[in-house]
């Protein structure tokens, strides 16, 4: 056997692959493009009322929009997820803390949540305990995607408003410029196709936690 046929050999068996990882690679780089132009830039709704406001935490800015929303009006209750254990509610608002009788009557907070599943689980079962049927959901714009899909695979029966916050340090309108938005962005992506993936599961609404 000709040993210079070898290498001709191996290419032939090597470029199927080629073109199945760069066709992969086109799909994915695709897939974040229109991933990152689909996370929102502006607020869609700003006047429709609803039953909760469900803030995930991750920025003061996500708390302030929370509080805003209640004082306006636009929610029954807020409910803050993903709260550590042992933060009282001085610790979680800082100098935005609202008025003492405002805490007792319209805000809870939650603590079991670790991540975006989690947010979904814990606040889908306040929500059957307190009997609500709608929610607007505040969390980054970038993060809005994935929570969305979380909520809804959660809660399918409860209508969602998207309520995203825009933090100044995350450049969504010109994120592939700029290092941290652009790593930001893929990791979300990653994880939303994760989410998505796990859609297709059979999943059961959240039963409340019974006392």
């Amino acid at each position: 056997m000709n040993p210079g046929r070898h290498p001709v050999i191996a290419l032939k068996l090597a470029r199927p692959v080629l073109v199945v990882i760069s066709v992969a690679a086109l799909l994915w780089t695709a897939g974040l493009a229109a991933f990152a132009f689909s996370i929102p830039t502006s607020p869609t709704d700003r006047t429709t009322p609803v039953d909760a406001i469900i803030v995930l935490t991750g920025g003061s800015e996500r708390i302030e929009e929370g509080l805003a929303l209640l004082d306006s009006g636009l929610g029954k209750k807020l409910f803050i997820s993903g709260v550590a254990e042992g933060l009282s509610p001085a610790e979680v608002f800082g100098d935005l803390t609202p008025k003492p009788e405002k805490v007792a009557c319209c805000i809870e907070l939650g603590h079991t949540a670790e991540n975006t599943a989690g947010n979904a689980s814990e606040a889908a079962r306040w929500l059957a305990r307190e009997g609500f049927t709608s929610l607007r959901l505040v969390t980054g714009s970038y993060h809005m995607p994935r929570s969305l899909l979380e909520f809804r695979r959660a809660m399918p029966t409860i209508t969602v408003i998207a309520n995203p916050v825009f933090p100044g340090r995350v450049k969504v309108e010109q994120w592939w410029r700029f290092r941290g938005t652009a790593g930001l962005i893929a990791s979300e992506y990653v994880k939303y196709l994760g989410v998505t993936i796990k859609s297709f599961l059979p999943s059961s609404p959240t039963p409340p936690k019974t006392a």
